[in-house]
């Protein structure tokens, strides 16, 4: 990953993609290393950590992730979730971020040289291209490595950089655990969680 010490940047997580990109590939993330790496290699501004939460329950399995990275650095922005029918009758559950991640990109744009998006949606494309269009350098981080992949590829060609999150596993992954055995700290709540 091509980095500038002089570059001011900010990272922006869309938190669901990111889990469904590192569980499908089996890399658990540090998100202290993952913060340590941007602060020694950048001029590092800030991190944002995008997710839905579910408000009805007592206990959300994604509750003591949020609260840990709350606490350790990151900037979290989080909406409730909405509970709907689709037409076959099978219970759904609606937790969409882009929007968010959108504005909060545009509105940091002016005091940013680099934008770090995580997340291979595609419909974060017409953002990177408007961050370009205001002089900003744009890199992804997803993987390829799945069938099918999990970035998109208007979105990997609009980046000015893509990166292949597994490069960056010897650098921001755990440690202590086998690379093969993904977190289940957001498992419950992010198999149920489907972007409509």
């Amino acid at each position: 990953m091509k980095l500038n010490k002089n570059e001011r940047t900010a990272l922006f997580i869309d938190g669901a993609n990111l889990y469904a990109t590192t569980k499908n590939i089996g890399l658990e993330i540090d998100y202290k290393r993952l913060l340590k790496f941007f602060e020694r290699n950048t001029h590092f501004i800030r991190a944002l950590y995008y997710t839905a939460i579910t408000d009805d329950q007592e206990y959300s399995s994604i509750r003591p992730l949020i609260d840990w990275l709350d606490y350790n650095g990151y900037t979290m922005i989080t909406k409730p979730t909405k509970e709907f029918t689709d037409s076959a009758g099978r219970r759904k559950i609606k937790g969409n971020m882009d929007t968010e991640l959108t504005v909060g990109a545009l509105t940091l744009a002016e005091h940013l040289d680099h934008i770090v998006i995580f997340s291979g949606d595609g419909d974060f494309r017409a953002l990177v291209e408007a961050l370009q269009y205001r002089g900003k350098r744009v890199s992804v981080v997803s993987t390829l490595s799945t069938s099918p992949p999990m970035i998109a590829d208007d979105l990997r060609r609009q980046a000015d950089q893509f990166v292949e999150i597994k490069e960056l596993a010897a650098l921001i992954g755990h440690k202590e655990r086998a690379t093969t055995e993904p977190a289940d700290a957001e498992d419950d709540f992010e198999d149920e969680l489907e972007e409509v």
